[in-house]
C-alpha cells in the first residue's frame, strides 16, 4: 500500500467536509430525487438508502419518491467496526432506533440484501471512486454484494479530479447529484 494514502485521504476528507458545509440549498434534495427516480428500475427493487446527516445532500425526497414508486426501501444498520452493513426494511411511519455515529435505522424491520444501494460520500471522481468517512463500511458491504448496483449520492461540487484509492476501495456504478447523473468513464 502507498504510504501516503492515509494522509491523502485524511487531507481530502477535511477539505471536503468544510466545502460541503457551504453547499446546502433548499431544493437540492428535490433535484436529486428528480435525477434518481427515472434511472432506477421500473419494477420494484430492494434499494438501500440512508437518511442524510449534517451537511449531506437531503435524501428524504428521493427515499419518499422511490417508496411511492413501489420500491422496497432498506436502511443500513451500522455494526461494530470491521464488519459490513446490514439493512432493514423501512416504510413511512415505522419505528426507528438510534444507531452508531448518530444514524437511525428501522427498529424492527426485516433484514434483506439490497439490489441497489445509494451510497453517501465526501468526494467522488469521474472514474467512479468515492471517498467515504473512513470506516470502510460501504467498501466491505459492496465487496460482499457483487451483483448490486452502487450509486453515490452527493452535491455536484463534491467532484474532485482524483480520489486517492487503495486495493479495498470499491468503485461506484454511477453518481447522482442535484445537477445530474454521472456514469464513470
Amino acid at each position: 500500500m502507498d504510504d501516503t494514502l492515509p494522509a491523502e485521504k485524511t487531507a481530502l476528507r477535511a477539505r471536503m467536509m468544510a466545502l460541503r458545509e457551504t453547499l446546502n440549498t433548499p431544493d437540492a434534495g428535490a433535484a436529486l430525487a428528480r435525477v434518481l427516480l427515472p434511472r432506477m428500475p421500473a419494477t420494484p427493487t430492494r434499494i438501500a438508502a440512508f437518511w442524510s446527516m449534517g451537511a449531506e445532500i437531503d435524501t428524504a425526497p428521493a427515499i419518499q419518491a422511490l417508496h411511492a414508486a413501489g420500491h422496497h426501501i432498506l436502511l443500513p444498520v451500522t455494526p461494530p467496526r470491521g464488519q459490513a452493513l446490514t439493512f432493514r426494511a423501512w416504510a413511512p411511519g415505522c419505528a426507528m432506533a438510534p444507531g452508531r455515529f448518530g444514524t437511525q435505522h428501522p427498529a424492527d424491520g426485516a433484514e434483506a440484501a439490497p439490489e441497489w444501494l445509494l451510497v453517501p460520500l465526501l468526494a467522488f471522481d469521474a472514474r467512479g471512486h468515492r471517498l467515504g468517512y473512513g470506516g470502510g463500511y460501504y467498501d466491505r458491504t459492496l465487496a460482499g454484494l457483487p451483483g448490486a448496483r452502487a450509486v453515490g449520492v452527493a452535491y455536484a461540487a463534491q467532484q474532485v479530479p482524483r480520489v486517492p484509492t487503495g486495493p479495498r476501495d470499491m468503485a461506484l456504478h454511477a453518481i447522482a447529484t442535484e445537477e445530474g447523473w454521472i456514469t464513470p468513464a
